[in-house]
């Protein structure tokens, strides 16, 4: 599946397919993308990195940001909304408290990647990102202009989460406007993808190679999200079992260009 999930059939197919039994980090690296995939050197000047939840930037770049703020990059980062449904839909009494746990969680991972500026959060509803999606444009735009930023890293477009894809366009329609560099990365992707996988646009991706202290840091801000990683209520496994962190904790990080 690709383009906008914009009919409940295809969100549903989305659904299944990040439901299912995802795809064993083995076999991806049997793939050997390191070598597959050109490497790609980040643009000089500031970057914004965009999420749709608590945790996207940190899982699709992490590694790549503890790099630019070791090297002395400007990094500034927005996250779209709290990820208060990552445990099942609910009514407020349960969705809050969650809210407010996953922003403390990405607190204490963004300092654990280095000296960051606090993220800007847009407050918009998870799950529904793209009933939002200018105003998600509007945040990340202006983000942009005030940073001055050269690249902006957020989710990809046809990740098959609905607000990944929507965080995505709306980072690329902001990156138009301001005339910035956008590169997307994928988080599911890995999950419902397969090396050579015809849906994945390979032509455009790019692998950006880390340090052994960009690494460590990233693995280190990921233990933040305790909620994520931890069992769910009814029998119900971690949103982010260990074969998930498996394929982001690799020595790169992965984008299109």
């Amino acid at each position: 599946m690709s383009g906008r999930l914009n009919t409940s059939a295809a969100r549903q197919q989305a659904a299944a397919l990040i439901d299912a039994h995802g795809t064993d980090e083995a076999e991806w690296l049997a793939g050997d993308l390191a070598e597959a995939l050109p490497r790609l050197r980040v643009p000089e000047g500031p970057v914004v990195v965009v999420a749709a939840h608590p945790d996207d930037e940190v899982l699709g770049c992490g590694g790549t940001v503890a790099g630019l703020l070791a090297a002395g990059v400007p990094v500034h980062t927005v996250c779209l909304s709290d990820g208060e449904a990552s445990h099942g839909p609910g009514d407020t009494r349960a969705t809050a408290p969650l809210a407010r746990r996953r922003r403390a969680e990405l607190a204490a991972a963004l300092r654990e990647l280095g000296p960051l500026p606090a993220p800007v959060h847009a407050g918009l509803p998870d799950t529904a990102v793209d009933q939002h999606e200018e105003h998600a444009r509007a945040v990340i735009g202006d983000v942009m202009s005030r940073a001055g930023a050269a690249l902006c890293l957020a989710p990809w477009e046809n990740d098959l989460h609905s607000d990944h894809e929507a965080a995505g366009r709306a980072a690329r329609q902001a990156g138009g406007d301001c005339g910035a560099t956008v590169w997307t990365y994928p988080v599911w992707m890995w999950h419902w993808a397969r090396p050579n996988d015809p849906r994945v646009p390979w032509h455009r991706a790019g692998v950006l190679p880390l340090s052994e202290m960009a690494l460590d840091r990233k693995k280190a801000a990921l233990a933040c999200f305790t909620s994520q990683l931890e069992a769910r209520d009814k029998g119900r496994g971690p949103v982010l079992p260990p074969q998930e962190i498996a394929h982001h904790t690799r020595a790169f990080e992965t984008v299109m260009r």
